[in-house]
Order: C-alpha cells, then structure tokens, then sequence
C-alpha cells in the first residue's frame, strides 16, 4: 500500500485517507520499520475508507456543475441572507464578530479567524435554512472557545440543540453539494 509520510513535532501516530491517498502523520523520530508497521495494523480500517472514497465517487458522477453565473448568483444572495443570521445569532451566543466573508469553497462551510472575521460557503444556500443557521451558530460559538472541546460544544448545543442533527445532514449532502463546484 502506497502512503506519504508527513513528519512533524506531533506526539502520536496517525492516518488520514485524503480522496485515494494515504497520509501517514508522525513524529520526527519515529521510525520508519515502525510507521510500516502501523500502517499494516490498520490496513482494513484503511481499505475501508478507500472504499468509501471509491463509492462516492461513483455515486456523483453524474454530478451537473454550476456554472459561473449560478455560482455569482449564490454568493450574492449568501451576502443577503447570512449577514442577516449571523446578526440575528450573535447576541443569542453572546458574541460579537469582524467582517463577514463569502466564498466558494470546497473543503469549509465556515470558519473564524482570531479576530472573529467569518467566512462561510456560499453552496450553503442549497442546503436547508436550518443547516445554514447552524453553520452560523457553530461559527458564532467560536468567538468564545476557539476549539472543538466538550465547551465549545455544549455552547453550541445550548444556542442550536439539534445541531447534530443538522450537522449529520450536512456530512451526509455536503459532499454532492461540494461536487457541484467547477473543477
């Protein structure tokens, strides 16, 4: 099985499966004899997220792209609409925040910088309004915890209590979603 290795100051070993490649993270001073061998011990957990990989991508193969003028179309009403929700979001998560930001992108539905600048996808406009709210929520609840901790969550889960739920929508649809996006 073919893998790239990426040393770094990292403490553990671990695998990512990155579309059909394999990312093997470690630390600088492990040795190579023992990445094999970690690599080995989780060969099915690894053929099975290949396999996955491999299903989707047939799964969206008939995926229609939006054009160009579809893409300006979304980013333009995700500047109406999302200003409007994160303001309506930010006092119930007791925040404030920067500059809101619109993209296309294909790996992010949202994020915030320290300076509590947010940016989120403008493909949100294809999912249900709840999944968009939250997105907002869940970006929002950032400007007091900037991590992915039990806190962070109970944060959000008090603001947004069926975030799972629509978070789960999101892993299950926003991959199409992403395809949609010209190559």
């Amino acid at each position: 099985m073919k893998y790239q290795i990426i040393r770094s100051n990292r403490k553990t070993v671990a695998i990512q499966v990155k579309g059909e490649q394999v990312i093997v993270r470690a630390p600088l001073r492990v040795r190579d004899a023992d990445i094999q061998k970690f690599v080995t011990e989780h060969s099915a957990w690894i053929e099975k997220q290949l396999k996955k990989v491999s299903e989707r991508a047939k799964q969206y193969e008939n995926t229609v792209p939006l054009s160009r003028e579809q893409i300006c179309e979304l980013t333009e009403t995700a500047r109406r609409v999302i200003p409007e929700r994160v303001k309506y979001f930010a006092p119930l998560v007791d925040v404030d925040y920067g500059r809101i930001t619109i993209r296309s992108q294909r790996s992010r539905w949202g994020s915030c910088s320290g300076k509590g600048n947010l940016n989120f996808n403008c493909l949100l406009m294809l999912a249900p309004p709840e999944v968009l709210d939250s997105v907002v929520v869940h970006e929002l609840c950032h400007r007091k915890q900037m991590n992915h901790s039990e806190l962070f969550y109970r944060e959000v889960l008090r603001v947004c209590p069926e975030y799972h739920k629509y978070n789960a929508w999101l892993k299950e649809n926003g991959p199409a979603l992403l395809r949609r996006l010209p190559q």
